[in-house]
């Protein structure tokens, strides 16, 4: 079940990364096959808890975003088969659901990489 959620979650990443220049200015939140929002759950390393999440709509690359890293990818959670990242809810540094997932590898927030909504839907848990 969690690699099953895990897979899911980097597919949607990935399709977020790739629909960002046709939807830069928004769009419909990302459905899965039966029509229903794509939930995934999300790591935050600072506090070590889960916490559930609804993928909205991808958003134009302004004002403040959080880095969001895919499965494995986060050097705080190396071993994680979720979502990860640094801040959560009530965490200074948390920017209340506006994600971006660095999808050119270049280390940078900047053209090319995905930016959407996200939001963490407490309370968080310390179980996936």
């Amino acid at each position: 079940m969690l690699r099953k959620t895990a897979l899911i979650a980097i597919v949607v990443v990935l399709s977020l990364a790739i629909a960002l220049p046709v939807i830069a200015g928004g769009g419909p939140p990302p459905r899965d096959e039966d029509g229903n929002r794509v939930r995934v759950v999300v790591y935050v390393t600072s506090q070590g808890l889960y916490y559930d999440s609804i993928v909205g709509p991808a958003l134009p690359q302004r004002g403040p975003f959080q880095q969001l890293f895919p499965p494995g990818t986060n050097p705080d959670w190396p071993d994680g088969e979720t979502l990860s990242t640094e801040f959560g809810p009530g965490t200074p540094g948390h920017k209340g659901g506006r994600w971006w997932v660095d999808a050119n590898g270049n280390g940078e927030m900047d053209e090319g990489d995905a930016f959407f909504s996200c939001p963490l839907l407490g309370p968080g848990r310390e179980e996936p």
